[in-house]
């Protein structure tokens, strides 16, 4: 039977440079794949349907819900945002492992379907880089951008909840993704997770 794929969460407030840091992430794992979540919001400028996200309306997201298909959701800013359950399930089974890109609900949601996950934070080094960051992108209005902070201090509050966590410092990303790499290496050579590993050792004769 194949060893199961290890369930990696990544949750960042908004505006921390999450979609920057993760496809850096992405390119170093091997035997990885990125969890692709459904949403109801419109798409972003460069987003791609079935790469970014699977873009659908509230009443097919509604639908999921109600037929189980979801293995977590969350409503944000007025949008629906959920991991569809099958093709998580199916690669985690075949020793493939997964990288959710979810707020700090999914994140608790998927620990608690997934007991095994690894809970990592990414973090913004203070509050006015959180808000720079947030008006750099230009595509809110300032009431969005105020709503979205406010969500993300109140997202922070799970911090202890999280096992990990890593500062996306301004332009280096690329240093924050090797810190979550090896976060999810030490995860991954934990001695818990291979308790076969010994046997043979136990049972030599010498």
């Amino acid at each position: 039977m194949a060893k199961k794929g290890l369930p990696i969460v990544i949750s960042a407030p908004s505006g921390t440079g999450k979609g920057t840091v993760i496809p850096y992430v992405m390119k170093e794992l091997e035997n990885a794949v990125f969890s692709v979540s459904c949403t109801t919001r419109e798409p972003r400028a460069g987003e791609t349907d079935g790469k970014s996200y699977y873009f659908i309306t509230r009443d097919e997201f509604e639908k999921k819900i109600a037929a189980g298909d979801m293995l977590e959701y969350n409503e944000y800013v007025g949008n629906l945002y959920g991991t569809p359950r099958k093709e998580v399930e199916e690669k985690l089974n075949s020793g493939t492992d997964v990288v959710f890109d979810v707020d700090v609900n999914g994140g608790m949601n998927v620990k608690s379907s997934l007991p095994n996950a690894v809970l990592i934070m990414l973090m913004p080094p203070d509050a006015k880089s959180l808000r720079d960051r947030l008006h750099s992108r230009g595509t809110d209005s300032e009431d969005v951008i105020n709503k979205r902070l406010g969500m993300s201090l109140k997202e922070i509050e799970f911090f202890p909840r999280y096992e990990y966590f890593v500062v996306n410092e301004d332009g280096r990303a690329e240093e924050a993704a090797k810190k979550i790499l090896g976060i999810i290496e030490a995860e991954k050579r934990k001695t818990v997770r291979f308790p076969d590993f010994i046997k043979e050792f136990k049972t030599y004769k010498y």
